[in-house]
């Protein structure tokens, strides 16, 4: 067989994490971010594919209303702790703070021009706010309850604020008069949303009290009222440029009579039931319904029925979005259609996807991902959007399991296991439920499909039975659901089973369990082949090889191990997690292995060496889910932290990588060695700083510094360095002046470093302060070297210089008087040759003592060997 090229490095290229926990949110007006509360933090996510931007961290508290200046530019933010903040987006800086309200900021909304915040509180107050000065222009009193809506009037002449509470009034206030003009009082219940018609002079109000109240702005009269048959939650006027209203002029309406004292509005609503209505104002009635809802709801009792919380016409497209209580956003596109108006479901962005269970590619191209969370229905995901696709909905609890496949009539498959005790399959053509099999007595905890001919599938269940189940009489035209019929059941296990796979060529199955064994049962009457025995905890992963006649087990030991199937023998076992392995899969051809498990952690593994060759952590929590792309060798994991992410083999490009640093890194070190021969070292310098070759920087510094023009060269360079540049050589600085050895050339660099640029730029410097503070002791050292150095060359000038005045003994020519003089050379040279013959005279002395004294001791040491001899 041809050598495999394995893979050394994986990289993660998209992430789709959670940015939506319920609560405020807010549209720029180009569309081209959002703005959403995620428990206390504020996230800013891209809307073309669902990707987090930025993310502005709070105050510990959840964020109770959001809003964007019309610019794009501000955002407004306030939590529980009622503080108000004004960011920055360009920084994602607090620019500015305030605190107004005695609770809970409800609402908030900015003005055309950006430079008025009105807020709403739970305190039954309206304030208006000067955004640059922080203080408060216009306060309002007069609401009952807590204020639960509020809107400034489109039109920047009219100076008009509309405030609605849970007391069912709505409150007209005038800005410039600094009163309220009017009380709106219709409604029976809290009111929900407010609009206004494009003419500015018809206020729209809805509430839960099922109704709609259309309002005269001339004489704040209610010109009529709609009844809706549902509690409302968002309501949005229809303008005559946006797509709904040119959908609507094509359809053909059943003849009612029109009011004249009622303009005629369209307008939007969505509420409980989880439905989009279009209205007509003038005419009183519903012009358009959706068939179904949108909204995956598992059963069919009414109060489990979750609908929007709220809705809104996208500023530019005109688009719908809608917000389900589930933290999903919907965006619908009409279109018409043959029997009329169609609304359809362009995306669908899942903001909060809970803990994620398990996970399978599908698809020809394996464009699409398949993933289970802890609700009720499967979400797939297209993954060039990262938008929501469809959901497939139908158990009654918690999926726990599924399994894709591609069937011989080149169906999509899909087969999930559920905490209501029944496997289901679904066909993605259709996204509909085709098969149900019951029989299971406990939880359905993993399935898998065969490999081969995918005419059946397996599950194991916490009832410890393994059960295979026929596809045959599921057909391409099925329009009822089956009922699945099991083809073989073994009790396998003395606990929960929690993992299968089936082997390549459909004959054999593995089973792993919570009893610490996995065993391999032959197809398809699920006979007892071998019993896997050696881990010392629950196992929750299985895989056949592809090429060997052996099967990988993963367990809550932290380890992996391959058994032979002929005999149950352990042929490796793969150390190296740190916590509970859940989940490992075969890649490159079974030479290679991938495993994530409770330590966060994303291992690769060769099979040959039993070495793990990467390591990853882009995980917060537990990784539970595995997904191997066969044909893309695509990864996909998720976890505890409801966070997908997609990784990449990346061996290629980065050896590519490596091999243009390499090419070009020789192309510029020729560079640098010519511009050394020209004496060009500025030019040189800058190479070398490109680079990052500091030995290479302090030879030119310490050439430089034998130059003659050292100073103009040194600071012709140092001028030309950019300010990444300069950080890093004032890091290269601090590393050479560690050394006694180079400190000298990093003091002088240094120096002219300070002479030629200018204060204000070197301390802009990105970490100044810390290299500065890694500078001084090394410097203070160096200093008290030197000073010490210096002392002791003085002491010894000072002894020589006294050493060449002294007299000889004996000498009777001393120096007396008040006018007395050092001696001169002559006599200096006179006494020295005086001192030089004493001293020669001195040492002949001292040698005749020395050899005296050699030859007593060898006289002595002569005599004791006699004495010695003769007794």
């Amino acid at each position: 067989m041809a050598s495999v090229s394995l893979k050394k490095s994986y990289k993660c290229m998209q992430s789709l994490q959670q940015f939506y926990t319920g609560g405020p949110y807010a549209v720029a007006s180009d569309e081209s971010f959002l703005v959403c509360a995620c428990d206390e933090k504020i996230k800013i996510v891209d809307l073309s594919n669902a990707s987090i931007k930025s993310t502005i961290e709070g105050d510990s508290e959840a964020v109770t209303a959001l809003a964007l200046s019309p610019n794009n530019n501000i955002l407004f933010s306030a939590s529980h702790s009622r503080q108000i903040r004004v960011w920055d987006l360009s920084t994602l800086e607090c620019i500015r703070s305030w605190k107004g309200h005695e609770g809970p900021v409800m609402g908030m909304a900015s003005d055309a021009s950006g430079g008025l915040l009105v807020t709403a509180g739970a305190d039954r107050k309206v304030l208006v706010w000067d955004v640059d000065g922080g203080f408060c222009t216009h306060y309002f009193k007069g609401h009952k309850g807590v204020v639960t809506s509020i809107m400034f009037h489109p039109d920047p002449n009219r100076l008009l604020l509309f405030s609605g509470g849970d007391d069912g009034s709505v409150r007209v206030w005038d800005l410039i008069g600094k009163k309220c003009l009017s009380t709106l009082e219709k409604h029976q219940s809290a009111i929900t949303s407010m609009a206004i018609s494009e003419d500015g002079w018809t206020l729209l109000t809805a509430g839960r009290d099922k109704v709609v109240n259309l309002w005269n702005l001339h004489n704040y009269g209610c010109m009529t009222t709609i009844p809706m048959f549902e509690s409302l939650e968002a309501l949005c006027i229809i303008g005559p440029e946006s797509p709904f209203a040119a959908s609507l002029s094509s359809l053909t309406y059943p003849q009612t009579k029109k009011r004249s004292d009622v303009p005629s509005i369209n307008f939007i609503t969505v509420g409980e039931r989880g439905l989009v209505r279009i209205w007509s104002a003038d005419r009183a009635m519903c012009l358009f319904e959706q068939k179904s809802s949108d909204i995956a709801v598992s059963s069919g009792d009414e109060d489990t029925k979750r609908g929007f919380i709220s809705a809104l016409l996208m500023p530019a497209s005109q688009e719908l979005l809608c917000v389900t209580a589930d933290q999903q956003f919907f965006l619908y596109y009409p279109e018409e259609s043959e029997g009329g108006l169609n609304l359809v479901l362009r995306k669908r962005f899942i903001g909060y996807n809970e803990e994620i269970v398990d996970m399978k590619f599908l698809g020809d191209e394996e464009q699409f991902l398949a993933v289970s969370t802890s609700v009720e229905q499967v979400r797939v995901y297209d993954l060039t959007s990262m938008s929501c696709s469809y959901v497939l909905a139908g158990h009654t609890d918690v999926i726990l399991c599924l399994d894709t496949c591609l069937s011989s009539s080149r169906r999509t498959l899909i087969v999930t296991g559920s905490k209501d005790n029944t496997v289901r399959l679904w066909d993605c053509q259709s996204k509909a439920c085709v098969g149900v099999g019951i029989g299971h007595m406990g939880a359905v905890g993993a399935v898998v499909f065969s490999k081969k001919h995918r005419n059946f599938f397996v599950s194991g269940s916490s009832d410890r039975t393994l059960k295979v189940w026929n596809m045959d009489s599921v057909s391409d035209n099925n329009e009822e659901v089956l009922t699945l019929k099991a083809k073989a059941v073994v009790a396998a296990h003395d606990k929960d089973i929690n993992c299968l796979a089936v082997a390549p060529n459909d004959s054999l199955v593995c089973s792993g369990s919570q009893d610490r064994t996995a065993c391999i049962w032959r197809l398809p009457d699920l006979v007892s082949v071998v019993a896997l025995k050696g881990h010392k905890r629950g196992i929750w992963s299985v895989e056949f090889s592809p090429v060997d006649q052996c099967v990988m087990t993963a367990s809550g030991d932290k380890t992996i191990k391959i058994w032979a199937i002929s005999d149950g023998t352990c042929l490796k076992t793969f150390e190296g997690h740190q916590s509970s392995v859940l989940r490992a899969s075969f890649l490159t051809h079974g030479t290679q292995i991938v495993s994530c498990g409770a330590d966060c952690m994303v291992k690769l593994w060769t099979v040959k060496t039993n070495e793990c060759i990467a390591t990853y952590d882009q995980h917060e929590e537990k990784i539970w889910a595995l997904a191997v792309g066969k044909k893309t060798e695509m990864l996909a994991t998720g976890g505890g932290d409801a966070v997908i992410n997609l990784w990449h083999d990346s061996t290629a490009l980065d050896k590519e990588e490596a091999f243009r640093k390499e090419e070009e890194g020789v192309l510029r070190g020729q560079e640098l060695e010519n511009a050394l021969i020209d004496a060009d070292y500025t030019r040189a310098i800058r190479i070398a700083f490109e680079l990052r070759r500091p030995h290479k920087l302090l030879e030119l510094f310490r050439e430089l510094c034998r130059k003659n023009d050292m100073d103009d060269q040194i600071g012709k360079a140092i001028k030309a360095l950019g300010k990444e540049e300069l950080q890093l050589l004032l890091e290269y600085i601090r590393e050479w002046n560690t050394k006694p050895k180079f400190c000298q050339i990093a003091q002088y660099v240094l120096s002219r470093a300070y002479s030629v640029l200018p204060a204000t730029e070197i301390v802009e410097v990105p970490g100044y302060k810390e290299l500065l503070n890694g500078l001084i002791p090394y410097t203070q050292r160096h200093f008290n070297r030197l000073d010490r150095l210096a002392r002791s060359l003085c002491i010894l000038q000072y002894t020589s210089a006294a050493m060449s005045v002294i007299q000889p003994e004996g000498n009777e020519g001393k120096l007396e008087g008040k006018d007395a003089k050092l001696p001169n050379a002559a006599d200096i040279d006179e006494l020295s040759d005086i001192t030089s013959v004493e001293e020669e005279q001195h040492h002949e002395e001292l040698k005749e003592q020395k050899s005296s004294k050699k030859r007593k001791n060898k006289s002595r040491h002569s005599a004791s060997k006699k004495v010695k001899g003769g007794g």
